[in-house]
């Protein structure tokens, strides 16, 4: 079933790429909890087909980042940028799309999450695999207030602008 607003996100858990070591986190991949993430906060997360794609990269990734201050300013803790990759390829996209920590990187790596949301798409007809469709879901203490989800070869109710307007 298709995640829709009033629904209570599903339990998950996504990885990213810790590049400084912390005591008690060490340098490299790390489990993040969905439900950790969201309790208590107000994030928008973001979903894309693919690492590096044309639109995720030229458009979707540079958005939020450049919004990102707006978003905070309008009570955002934190903004989730996941797709089905790796956690080394999120990263990689991170450093190359300069987030800078604006957003947050997160690795779907078998697109259990994005199955979760009811949210995956079946890329295997361009040598994708399986992945997630491009949305966007503004998350209020784990529960969906605004689902945004593009129609096929769409990019305009999941863009940074758009889902600004909605925070």
């Amino acid at each position: 079933m298709t995640i829709k607003v009033g629904d209570k996100l599903p339990s998950g858990v996504l990885s990213e790429f810790v590049l400084t070591e912390e005591p008690g986190c060490p340098v490299g991949p790390r489990e993040v909890k969905v439900d950790d993430l969201t309790r208590g906060r107000k994030v928008v997360i973001f979903g894309l087909p693919g690492a590096f794609t044309p639109t995720c990269s030229a458009k979707h990734v540079p958005g939020f980042v450049q919004k990102a201050a707006e978003f905070r300013a309008k009570g955002v803790d934190a903004i989730v940028c996941t797709a089905v990759n790796d956690v080394f390829v999120m990263n990689a996209w991170g450093k190359s799309s300069h987030v800078d920590g604006k957003v947050l990187m997160l690795a779907d790596g078998n697109g259990d999450y994005a199955r979760a949301l009811g949210l995956e798409l079946d890329g295997r007809g361009f040598g994708m695999g399986m992945r997630g469709q491009r949305f966007a879901i503004v998350v209020d203490n784990g529960i969906a207030r605004h689902v945004a989800i593009e129609a096929p070869g769409q990019f305009k109710v999941s863009a940074a602008d758009a889902v600004l307007t909605q925070v």
